[in-house]
């Protein structure tokens, strides 16, 4: 049946068709083809036209048949870290789920924070921001808290698909991920920028001010806005029951693989806690344990398992959106759009609360368009420009780059968003109906509090 999402599709292809046939002055042909197939691609996620996957198949064999990119380039996603990350993540989700674990995990803080859905979603909000100071993944935390999560909708009756259990699966997805941009080592794209700024302009970021800048908004108030959507657009009330499940020490009597996997998980823990002392990716001690656990004898995850618990579209999907940044950052393309924005908007010295916010709108549009991991590898190179045309300093300029790319409006921009809701089992696309209002407020409330709070410490 033809839909709406059908027709705007078919007005992207012709557009795209368009701009390669005929690109207009200005851009050539190689720019019009690649243009053409970013939009494509962002408008087949955006509406889910055909599954992710598949999009990101079309956009490797545009890429390749065409030549707008080198093989190397075109499947640069395979060999990122937070591909192999997803992999094991979900090889030791399996595990936790498998021997029972996370339902032992959620019987015991259930009584804590399930006596009512606004406690249930305020109390997930904050483990996972108490998480992200200690765990450098997005994606580690992702897979130690969903299925807890997931366990303990199932204790407050929130059957698959209902509101209360996606409100659950959101408020994981959203707090493993969003809160982190206010800790500097806590995601890829933060230590993106400051890898970037230190390569390339000499700037080093601080730990302490970094988190004093940006975590009393980005972090504080932008979690309490966050609860707040979700208990008004996730409505769900706890069914009553009187906790009357087996004790712990039942518990491990019938499952007493039920250790080992602790054993092995606080150990994986330990690791990514530690990775800037032993240098470690976190996605390498993701892999190793992965393999303990798919090792016969001393694993718990068998070959049957692990076929249903790896989902390689959502691979594919997530490596197509790392190509889909990668392409667009070496085509130059992220660079035009940032100066072309820097041209648009009204930027001039003098004028802090308008070049606040246009800097950060520069971001987070080129987050859009480019992912957010590759959007301060594309904007971080014109942090002088920016700089002259503000009036701002260079490290400031770098600083704002956080606001807009933590501003997310669709799921693709961060993989472990889209990681977090596939391990959920809940559909990706209700997370839109959170992030789309969450960045308009954003935009209206906190990136002025933001721009007051940067006075207030003498900032701006």
């Amino acid at each position: 049946m033809f839909k709406p999402k059908h027709a705007i599709v078919a007005a992207i292809l012709a557009l795209g068709l368009w701009l390669t046939l005929l690109p207009p002055a200005g851009l050539t042909r190689a720019e019009g083809e690649t243009i053409g197939a970013v939009l494509l691609t962002l408008s087949l996620w955006v509406t889910g036209s055909v599954p992710g996957y598949v999009a990101s198949l079309i956009l490797f064999a545009i890429a390749l048949v065409s030549k707008l990119a080198p093989p190397a380039l075109v499947f640069s996603g395979f060999a990122s870290s937070a591909v192999w990350l997803i992999i094991s993540g979900f090889v030791i989700g399996s595990a936790i789920t498998a021997v029972g674990l996370s339902d032992r995990l959620s019987a015991a803080i259930a009584p804590l924070i399930s006596t009512s859905y606004a406690r249930l979603v305020s109390g997930l909000m904050l483990v996972t921001i108490l998480l992200s100071f200690v765990m450098p993944s997005s994606v580690g935390r992702a897979v130690v808290m969903v299925p807890i999560a997931m366990a303990l909708a199932d204790r407050c009756g929130f059957n698959k698909g209902s509101t209360g259990r996606t409100g659950v699966a959101a408020i994981v997805a959203i707090g493993c991920n969003m809160p982190s941009f206010a800790i500097l080592p806590s995601n890829i794209p933060n230590m993106v920028l400051a890898g970037a700024a230190e390569t390339i302009w000499g700037i080093r970021f601080g730990y302490t001010s970094y988190l004093v800048l940006h975590f009393p908004v980005l972090g504080i108030l932008k979690s309490i806005v966050t609860v707040f959507l979700v208990l008004r657009l996730f409505p769900a009330v706890v069914a009553p029951t009187t906790w009357s499940e087996p004790s712990a020490a039942a518990v491990v009597a019938t499952d007493p693989r039920q250790g080992r996997v602790a054993l092995i998980l606080l150990a994986t823990l330990a690791l990514w806690m530690t990775d800037t002392l032993h240098g470690v990716d976190p996605a390498w001690v993701g892999i190793v344990t992965a393999i303990v656990l798919l090792l016969p004898g001393i694993g718990v995850v068998d070959q049957k398992r692990f076929r249903t618990a790896v989902d390689f579209g959502l691979v594919l999907f997530v490596a197509g959106a790392l190509a889909l940044g990668a392409i667009v950052n070496a085509s130059g393309l992220g660079t035009m759009l940032g100066q072309s924005l820097g041209r648009a908007l009204p930027l001039a010295p003098g004028r802090d609360f308008v070049d606040y916010v246009s800097l950060s709108f520069i971001a987070f549009v080129t987050g859009v368009f480019s992912t957010v991991p590759s959007a301060p590898a594309v904007l971080t190179p014109l942090a002088k420009h920016f700089a002259e045309l503000t009036g701002f300093g260079l490290d400031r300029v770098l600083m704002v780059q956080v606001i807009g790319f933590s501003t997310v409006l669709l799921p693709y921009q961060v993989g472990p968003l889209v990681v977090a809701m596939q391990l959920s089992e809940e559909r990706i696309e209700r997370l839109i109906r959170i992030l789309a209002p969450l960045a308009a407020i954003t935009f209206v409330a906190l990136v002025p509090l933001d721009f007051l709070w940067w006075k207030a410490l003498g900032w701006l």
